[in-house]
């Protein structure tokens, strides 16, 4: 039963987040986000006085009008995300017989825009690496901050590891030897992220600089207390590198990963290197890099052909 005083009594919703945690191993971004979503809409249900007694007596045409309203207040791609919590959520409801049938099955939203990734030039890559290390020189910035900053961007572009992989990371994944590291994906799937000798390069030396304890649980990337790193804190320090070297602010952690995909395949790595570097469970999501590459390629010869 779907309680009429608050959407906080919503029957099997905390069931329902154990199972993607437990079960399907959902990072917690994405649990907290179809709680957001699935509270979002029995609240609406509720201030409409559709004060459901059932999960079944979710109606078309309230997911309908749902929809139609969330439209003009939302994006689109946020929309179809808290499109498919619902969807999972009464997925779940239909495995535990609490619904005969998915209201969420087959509704039609609006077409996603599908811009190609943004990403840095191999030389704009170059003078961001090179920032932590040019303002330390330039006493803008503490000797640890600049070589921990330096790794941190080595990792990222060297490794095309997302923000929460690198964060993550322990001392005891880290085969120096080989120079890969071990890094736990979405799904917590692991995949091996070579590194090459730069990277490690820079690892040893700030391990080796600082002292720091590089013990199997230690984090690779910390903070001067020894506390980890967490993603927000690097979302910032990128922004001080962006400046320092005259690109976009829009850069973010993962348009590294964009940069990282794009210059392997305009290098001549080949498209299934490339999503198993990347830990892409499918070939389409990685695929979107060809047709980077395809646009500048023919950027190029717009501008240096003749006929173009």
């Amino acid at each position: 039963m779907v309680g009429d005083d608050s959407v906080e009594s919503i029957p099997l919703l905390d069931a329902f987040c154990d199972h993607l945690t437990l079960e399907r191993r959902v990072s917690p971004y994405t649990v907290r986000n179809y709680r957001a979503a699935i509270e979002n809409f029995f609240n609406w249900m509720h201030q409409r006085g559709n004060c459901c007694n059932d999960f079944s007596e979710v109606r078309p045409v309230d997911v309908r009008s749902f929809l139609i309203e969330e439209g003009r207040r939302l994006a689109r791609r946020t929309l179809h995300n808290h499109v498919s919590g619902l969807r999972a959520f009464y997925r779940y409801l239909r495995i535990q017989g609490q619904v005969d049938s998915n209201p969420f099955v087959g509704v039609t939203l609006p077409k996603l825009a599908k811009p190609l990734p943004k990403f840095l030039t191999e030389t704009q890559v170059k003078a961001l690496l090179n920032a932590p290390i040019l303002l330390w020189k330039k006493e803008m910035l503490g000797e640890f901050e600049a070589f921990r900053d330096s790794l941190i961007l080595e990792l990222l572009y060297g490794g095309g590891m997302r923000v929460s992989e690198l964060c993550g990371l322990n001392h005891g994944s880290i085969d120096l030897g080989q120079g890969v590291a071990r890094v736990l994906g979405k799904g917590q799937k692991e995949r091996l992220c070579p590194l090459g000798p730069v990277a490690i390069r820079c690892l040893r030396d700030f391990v080796d600089r600082f002292d720091l304890s590089a013990e199997f649980g230690s984090p690779v990337v910390c903070m001067l207390n020894g506390r980890r790193i967490e993603p927000r804190q690097v979302q910032k320090l990128l922004k001080r590198h962006l400046t320092a070297a005259e690109l976009p602010l829009d850069m973010t952690p993962h348009k590294l990963r964009h940069s990282y995909a794009t210059h392997m395949l305009d290098n001549g790595a080949d498209l299934r290197s490339v999503q198993e570097l990347l830990g892409h469970a499918n070939l389409s999501t990685t695929q979107v890099y060809t047709h980077v590459s395809i646009a500048r390629l023919k950027d190029a010869h717009k501008q240096a052909h003749p006929r173009a």
